[in-house]
């Protein structure tokens, strides 16, 4: 730039005019309606979030009543087994018993 040039000095707008023209441009009825369809398709996300946790909450409730009728049946089993053991060792001493009876 030359020594002597003169500069174009830009004006800054007016506060009220920058006003007017953000007032102006309101969101016309295209974006209400693109808005509209918007919160509609959250609301209806919102709702299905909440169904599928109370799904969760349902299969967290059967799975717990699950588990404690399986754990039910555990101990009925061991009871099983512990009396099943004691026939066996009887079973066990009588076959002895025969043998012996038998031998003699």
């Amino acid at each position: 730039m030359p020594p002597h040039a003169s500069a174009d000095i830009i004006l800054f707008p007016r506060r009220e005019a920058v006003a007017s023209r953000t007032s102006a441009a309101k969101p016309g009825p295209r974006l209400d309606d693109a808005l509209a369809a918007l919160n509609a398709a959250l609301a209806c996300q919102r709702d299905a979030v909440a169904s599928w946790r109370g799904a969760l909450a349902n299969l967290n409730a059967s799975v717990s009543a699950l588990s404690g009728t399986m754990q039910g049946y555990q101990g009925n089993l061991d009871t099983l087994a512990v009396d099943i053991a004691a026939l066996k060792a009887d079973t066990v001493r009588l076959e002895q018993w025969a043998d012996k009876a038998t031998a003699g």
